[in-house]
């Protein structure tokens, strides 16, 4: 049996990765109606990859008149050939199913992006309105599609690269340098008013996503149990490592297993299942929004 056959071996597992699935698709979609129905219409410009396609396509399409297809809209296509190079960088880096499961995620970004339609009158009147609506939209679907598992692409291919050879890496130095570039351009190309309200758009969206991305946020878990096994189990199938020593209950005096590990939030729920797998009357403390200074596992996919 192949590893993903092994992945999917039983309807736990199964469940987890329709799961992921729904939250890519879904995640995709609910980002390209932000981004098309409510922030284009505006001649708003989003941050990241996503606001340099959105630039090129102002270039196609105003600027060199290249004749539009019906039905589709370019921003889906040059979205995907800019990640292209990126494809490398994450099999490179990060690995094959990494690689592939970004691959597909931002080919289901592009396809809506390429068919949700750009509205030919905006929906709402007043740009701050939009600004707020708009990164609500998008930014709680980007953090969707990574709550799945996987990488919305641009930055994050490339935040992820380097955070396996640099742990304390910050993701925002590189969405600081490229958004400067994209609202530099704009600050050229269109008035004040479209630069601070692009602006305003964008940090909406970074705080909706980041409340959506649960893989930000550590959870330090201390467990006390009686039995052995969970050591095994959180090691394969939650993947993270754990420190353990032997204790004693200061009431009963009978010895007691001691295991400390640090997980995001997101994983946290899977822990959760293999401890009670092991041991329903284990003991767990958790002390969420932990500070965390050393090497620790950045990763999207389970």
């Amino acid at each position: 049996m192949g590893s993903w056959g092994k992945r999917l071996d039983t309807p736990e597992k199964r469940n987890h990765m329709l799961k992921r699935v729904a939250l890519v698709i879904g995640g995709n979609l609910i980002f390209a109606i932000g981004i098309n129905v409510i922030i284009t219409p505006m001649n708003l410009y989003s941050s990241g990859f996503t606001g340099i396609s959105m630039l090129l396509r102002m270039l196609l399409v105003n600027v060199l008149k290249v004749p539009q297809i019906p039905g589709v809209d370019y921003l889906g296509i040059i979205y995907w050939i800019i990640n292209v190079p990126l494809f490398f960088l994450a099999y490179k880096a990060i690995g094959k199913e990494f690689c592939i499961t970004t691959v597909v995620s931002i080919g289901i970004a592009s396809l809506c992006m390429s068919l949700v339609p750009v509205v030919s009158k905006p929906i709402f009147e007043d740009y701050l309105t939009a600004c707020i609506v708009g990164g609500i939209v998008s930014g709680t679907g980007a953090g969707m599609v990574l709550k799945g598992g996987t990488s919305g692409g641009g930055q994050d291919i490339i935040g992820v690269a380097l955070s396996k050879t640099h742990p304390n890496f910050s993701v925002g130095k590189i969405a600081i340098a490229i958004n400067l570039v994209i609202y530099g351009v704009c600050f050229f190309l269109f008035d004040i008013q479209t630069v601070v309200y692009s602006i305003i758009y964008a940090v909406i969206n970074s705080l909706a996503l980041d409340y959506q991305h649960t893989q930000n946020r550590l959870v330090q878990v201390t467990i006390f149990t009686k039995k052995e096994g969970i050591t095994d189990k959180v090691l394969h199938e939650v993947r993270r490592g754990l420190t353990y020593w032997q204790g004693a209950g200061g009431y009963t005096d009978e010895d007691t297993y001691i295991l400390s590990t640090m997980v995001t939030k997101y994983e946290f729920p899977r822990l959760m299942s293999v401890i009670k797998s092991v041991d329903p009357d284990a003991f767990v403390m958790v002390n969420e929004n932990t500070k965390l200074y050393g090497n620790f596992e950045k990763r999207f996919s389970e």
